[in-house]
C-alpha cells in the first residue's frame, strides 16, 4: 500500500527484547501488505517508517499475543513484559485515537 499525502508517518525504533518478539511474531502479519517482511528483515539499526495501516496491525498482533502467549511462543516472562512495553508505546504513538 501507498501512503498517501494526509497519511502521517511515525518513526519507530525497535531493540532488544522488543525486536525479537515482533520477530516470532511476523508469522501473524502475513496479510499486513508486507510488514511481515519489513519487520523480518529490520535489524533496529535505523527508525523503521510506519503508517496507520501498519500500526493496527501491529496493535492487533501484541495485543493477540498478549491475550494467548502460547500459541504465539512467547516463552519466557521477559519476552511477555517487553510484549507489555511494546503494546504501551504503539499505543503512545497515536494519542488522538
Amino acid at each position: 500500500m501507498k501512503p498517501g499525502k494526509y497519511d502521517t508517518p511515525y518513526k519507530v525504533r525497535f531493540q532488544g527484547t522488543e525486536l525479537d518478539v515482533l520477530h516470532k511474531l511476523t508469522w501473524a502479519m502475513a496479510e499486513a501488505f508486507g510488514l511481515d517482511c519489513r519487520i523480518g528483515a529490520y535489524q533496529g539499526i535505523r527508525p523503521l517508517t510506519l503508517y496507520d495501516w501498519d500500526l493496527d496491525c501491529l496493535e492487533a498482533v501484541v495485543y493477540c499475543a498478549l491475550r494467548d502467549p502460547d500459541r504465539h511462543h512467547i516463552t519466557s516472562k521477559t519476552e511477555l513484559e517487553a510484549l507489555a512495553r511494546l503494546d504501551a508505546r504503539l499505543r503512545k504513538l497515536r494519542p488522538g485515537d
